[in-house]
């Protein structure tokens, strides 16, 4: 599986292939916003641009889904490597800083040292997929399973209080 390694945080984080970014942080407890992110954020719509995260290192291109309109839109002004969480999907393992507005304590350090430690590269796909498209050209069906659906008149009602 891909690995997130959030540098401010000090965290390796798994993920699937093709995970949003917005949704593993949050699954993770990793806190993307700032101050006023945290008071009103659109909930990963991409209207807000409070979850801008920067990806570091020469493969973070290959690593992440390319960037959307949205934003080309929102980061016009900000520096390449900036991203927004809520529109990006892992590809493969990747560096990630969480509020790159905010300084970091040796941010420098701290993110050479990320980018040196090796990230394994995970899988291409989601576990089980090859399994699903077996199963699909599975055609033998019971007759218990193309029975209709019976419905009675004799049941509960369909609100509390409703009589038939």
């Amino acid at each position: 599986m891909p690995v997130i390694r959030f540098v401010r945080e000090g965290r390796d984080v798994e993920c699937f292939p093709g995970e949003n970014l917005r949704a593993v942080a949050v699954r993770e407890g990793i806190q993307l916003y700032g101050l006023k992110g945290q008071l009103g954020n659109c909930g990963g719509c991409g209207q807000c641009s409070t979850c801008f995260v920067k990806v570091e290192g020469e493969t973070s291109t290959a690593a992440m889904s390319p960037r959307t309109a949205v934003e080309e839109a929102k980061l016009r002004r900000r520096p390449e490597g900036w991203r927004l969480a809520c529109q990006s999907l892992v590809e493969q393992s990747v560096v990630v800083v969480t509020k790159p507005q905010a300084s970091m304590p040796d941010q420098d350090k701290r993110v050479a040292a990320a980018l040196a430690a090796p990230l394994p590269s995970g899988p291409l796909e989601w576990p089980g997929a090859s399994a699903v498209d077996e199963d699909a050209d599975d055609t033998s069906v019971t007759d218990e399973t193309k029975r209709p659906l019976e419905v009675s008149g004799q049941g509960s009602p369909a609100t509390p209080g409703e009589e038939r």
